[in-house]
């Protein structure tokens, strides 16, 4: 089932449900810890699950006669196996994410290909991340600069169109395709009212739905979710929760991640002398936002877990 139907089923059943993300897994790892993530939760029926997909790195080694040597390597590959993988082992819906970053448009309409082959027939269209040691995301030079000319190339493959056609050739995907929205504006944009009309550039291009970027305050989704209907954004919009679970969270992920913290949470947080601590706290806090959120009719709530679910079942127990 896709989605966008998975949504819109917790929707008319007025019973919330629940989606996580995970990495895949480190080259030279197997598939144990993903599947032992996986299984903390599966008796809690997720949703769905998303996997994330990772930048390459620029490698430089020492060659014997002095010179250097540099190659491209990625550190977490196999997005598109391990998604394969869940679904096939699990029956749970999973959703490969994908990214223009290090991609030329050939590069990413071959993983469509595999994709559509394997059966994943959703997933996530994203610019990605700048390259480690970049100031500023740089595109491949046959690839894409922006996550909404992505969403048109997948679109465009959902109308049988290629980008080299065979002859005779008239294959369409069925992609659903989910985005990012900031609640609280993308880093690179100059304002919130430009990042929302970046958005909604990615929803006329194609996308079904919208997964935001973590928050801490349920108040700026509520607004976010305003502002987008008022802009004609009428996709649903699913809110992502990360539950903190380190003392560096309060400091590291504001920065990254564009959040602010309310002045409640770090009151609260501020008892807190040890990670264990904090992540009981964690617990606490995204029980509480979940709760409103699911009392505000939200049908589907997702969880930004790095791969570590024994917080996001107590969240789930506390909450579902």
């Amino acid at each position: 089932m896709q989605v966008k139907e998975i949504i819109a089923q917790a929707q008319s059943s007025g019973k919330a449900r629940f989606s996580f993300e995970l990495l895949p897994p480190l080259k030279g790892d197997g598939t144990d810890k993903v599947f032992e993530a996986i299984d903390t939760l599966r008796d809690y029926n997720p949703a769905f699950i998303h996997v994330t997909f990772h930048r390459e790195l620029v490698k430089s080694t020492p060659m014997p006669d002095g010179t250097i040597e540099r190659h491209i390597d990625r550190h977490r590959p196999g997005t598109v196996g391990i998604s394969a993988a869940i679904k096939a082992r699990y029956g749970i819906d999973t959703v490969p994410h994908l990214i223009c970053g290090g991609h030329s448009k050939y590069d990413i309409e071959d993983a469509l290909i595999d994709m559509d082959f394997l059966g994943l027939d959703t997933l996530m269209a994203l610019r990605g991340d700048a390259m480690k040691g970049e100031p500023h995301f740089v595109p491949h030079p046959q690839g894409h600069a922006y996550a909404v000319d992505l969403v048109r190339q997948i679109s465009a493959m959902n109308r049988g169109e290629f980008l080299d056609p065979e002859e005779g050739v008239s294959h369409h995907s069925n992609f659903c395709i989910g985005v990012a929205g900031y609640p609280e504006k993308h880093g690179d944009s100059p304002s919130a009212e430009e990042d929302l009309l970046r958005l909604k550039e990615k929803v006329d291009a194609g996308a079904d739905y919208i997964i935001t970027q973590m928050f801490f305050d349920n108040g700026k989704f509520f607004d976010f979710v305003e502002r987008c209907r008022k802009v004609g954004i009428n996709v649903p919009i699913i809110p992502g929760i990360k539950p903190l679970s380190t003392l560096k969270h309060l400091e590291v992920l504001p920065r990254i991640f564009w959040c602010h913290l309310p002045e409640e949470l770090r009151r609260r947080a501020a008892v807190c002398t040890s990670n264990a601590d904090m992540r009981k706290f964690g617990v606490e806090w995204a029980s509480e936002q979940s709760a409103e959120l699911i009392a505000a009719g939200i049908p589907v709530i997702h969880y930004y877990s790095m791969g570590r679910t024994d917080n996001v079942a107590q969240i789930v127990q506390n909450v579902f």
